[in-house]
């Protein structure tokens, strides 16, 4: 991987976890055409809702759930991608035309993922098929926003990401996107 970025999520301050200690995300351009994304959630790994590992299927409403997340946008363009990752192996992809605004389904293969889990740990990797998305594949450089949303045992929700920007969890808003990767 080249001019590959190491960064650890924060919490939002107004969420709360007793059970995640640290998220942290590795990400890279892939060659030829892809963008490797790799998550590594650190706590009591036993007291979260991670589904178990099953083929790929894309799903919407990831988010409600644990759900690892990142957010494309090719240098400084309106239109960004959301994609959507679950333990599961389900994931999803939008593109949006503005914030939160005129989101469609691009056509895609699915994410290659891997899954390991231990008792303290709990890691996905995902690689994006860029060659698929044009205006991300041709871009000299990628902002992105990088997430999770974290169901614990008793169905509470942590929010994470590299930056928050609002009093409530916002990963749409275009602030959060402060990872910049070159071409």
């Amino acid at each position: 991987m080249n001019g590959r970025v190491c960064q650890k999520l924060v919490l939002h301050p107004a969420s709360r976890s007793g059970v995640v200690q640290a998220v942290e995300v590795a990400i890279a351009r892939d060659a030829p055409g892809a963008l490797r994304i790799s998550f590594r959630i650190a706590g009591e790994i036993g007291r979260l809702r991670l589904p178990a590992a099953a083929p790929p299927l894309r799903a919407d409403g990831l988010w409600q759930h644990s759900c690892l997340e990142a957010f494309l946008r090719a240098d400084d363009a309106d239109s960004y991608y959301e994609f959507n990752f679950s333990p599961s192996g389900a994931w999803a992809a939008y593109r949006f035309a503005g914030r939160r605004a005129g989101r469609t389904s691009p056509v895609m293969t699915a994410p290659a993922m891997q899954f390991d889990r231990t008792a303290g740990s709990f890691g996905l990797c995902a690689v994006i098929p860029l060659a698929e998305l044009p205006d991300l594949a041709r871009a000299p450089t990628i902002h992105a926003g990088i997430a999770a949303v974290i169901e614990d045992e008793r169905g509470t929700l942590s929010y994470w990401a590299l930056a928050h920007a609002a009093p409530e969890p916002d990963f749409h808003d275009p602030a959060t996107f402060t990872l910049v990767l070159p071409a």
